[in-house]
Order: C-alpha cells, then sequence, then structure tokens
C-alpha cells in the first residue's frame, strides 16, 4: 500500500460500495475512470479531475475530499493485494483517465435514495 495524495491532477469523491458498484454499470465502461473499493469498509473511492465543481454537491452518497487527502493505494498492477481488503475495480491503466463528475453525479442521482428519503 502506498499513499497517494489529492492535489493539483486529481481529486476524490468516497461512496457507499454497493451504490459505486451500480453507478459504474450505469456510466459504462467507457466512463470510468480508477475506481478503489474497501470490502472491509464498504467503500469506494473515485479518482477524478482535480476540481470537480459543483457537479457534486447535490449527492448525498458522495463525500469529495479536499486537496492533500490521502488515499492509501495498493499497486495499480494488481488489482488485489493481500492482506489488505482493497482493490482496484477498475484499476489506474497510465492514460490520465478519470471519472468525469457529472457522469458520476448521475449515475449516483438514478434511482439512487435521497437523504431525505433514507
Amino acid at each position: 500500500m502506498a499513499p497517494f495524495s489529492t492535489g493539483p491532477y486529481w481529486t476524490v469523491a468516497q461512496a457507499p460500495l454497493g451504490a459505486s458498484v451500480k453507478a459504474m454499470r450505469r456510466i459504462g465502461a467507457e466512463g470510468v475512470g480508477p475506481v478503489l473499493a474497501d470490502v472491509e469498509m464498504d467503500l469506494a473511492w473515485w479518482l477524478l479531475p482535480a476540481d470537480p465543481g459543483d457537479d457534486l454537491d447535490h449527492v448525498g452518497q458522495l463525500t469529495v475530499h479536499p486537496p492533500g487527502w490521502v488515499l492509501m493505494c495498493p499497486p495499480a498492477r494488481y488489482p488485489l493485494r493481500p492482506p489488505s481488503d482493497r482493490l482496484w475495480l477498475e484499476y489506474p491503466d497510465g492514460s490520465g483517465r478519470l471519472t468525469d463528475p457529472v457522469l458520476l453525479g448521475a449515475a449516483f442521482g438514478l434511482g439512487a435514495p435521497s437523504e431525505a428519503s433514507g
């Protein structure tokens, strides 16, 4: 595991793991950037452009972390790195591809329970 800090090139949105898997299907393989999951914690982290703007402000299931926040990641070449429960659902491929915040917000908005109802 290695620490990677959010900063000038990318940031992280944290979400429940089950909702993230559903969102990945809604977005489709072409639109999903790297997504890291922790099975034990039941969380996923989406790698996004450094400034997602306000596109995710209305999405109650997502927490966008500020610059300097540290994400502990397994190597990108290994989808699962025992003994950790962290694995890449979609791993970094070196292209710089990140998930579009507009697509992520829409995917979480489709059929996701709102804060008022949940």
